[in-house]
Order: C-alpha cells, then sequence, then structure tokens
C-alpha cells in the first residue's frame, strides 16, 4: 500500500521518514518530494508497506503525530488525477 506523508519538515529526509515507519512493518520504499528548481523538499513524501495490515497500523499510528516539529498528516496515496498541461503562458 502506498501512504501520502504530508506536512513533513523541509529537513525530514527518507532516512527518518524510513525510521518513523519501522515499527509498524516492513517498509518497501521511502520517497520524499524535491523540488525541481530549489532541491529542497516540497513537505511531503510517500511510504509504501507491502503488507496493508501494517501500512493501516503505520497510518493509525502516526497521522498527527510529531517528526522534527511538525505534525505529520498521513494517510492512504489516491492515484494521481490527470491535470492539463502546465503552461508558462502569462496573462
Amino acid at each position: 500500500m502506498k501512504i501520502y506523508v504530508g506536512n513533513l519538515s523541509y529537513s525530514v529526509n527518507e532516512d527518518e521518514l524510513r525510521t518513523a515507519f519501522g515499527p509498524f512493518g516492513t517498509v518497501d520504499s521511502v520517497d520524499v518530494i524535491i523540488d525541481r528548481n530549489t532541491g529542497r523538499s516540497k513537505g511531503f513524501g510517500f511510504v509504501e508497506m507491502s503488507n496493508d495490515e501494517e501500512a493501516k497500523a503505520a497510518i493509525a499510528g502516526l497521522n498527527g503525530k510529531d517528526l522534527a516539529g511538525r505534525s505529520m498528516n498521513v494517510n492512504e496515496a489516491r492515484p494521481r488525477t490527470d491535470r492539463p498541461p502546465r503552461s508558462n503562458y502569462r496573462y
């Protein structure tokens, strides 16, 4: 199950996120989303856990919990919706 983790401190890295989710079960992958232009975290990321029960336990156990001074928003990731292509055109 893919888990969305929002409201992350910009200082949180993938190792810290993996450590936070580790007590709930096996973490398959961790991805903190980085802004291409600044190289800084965008303040959210994704954690993948293969066991759905462990993932649900992690969501219940970590949603609202503090990590590096910020209260995390943790829930099941929803599939991306198709968005129209972005344009650099300014009105």
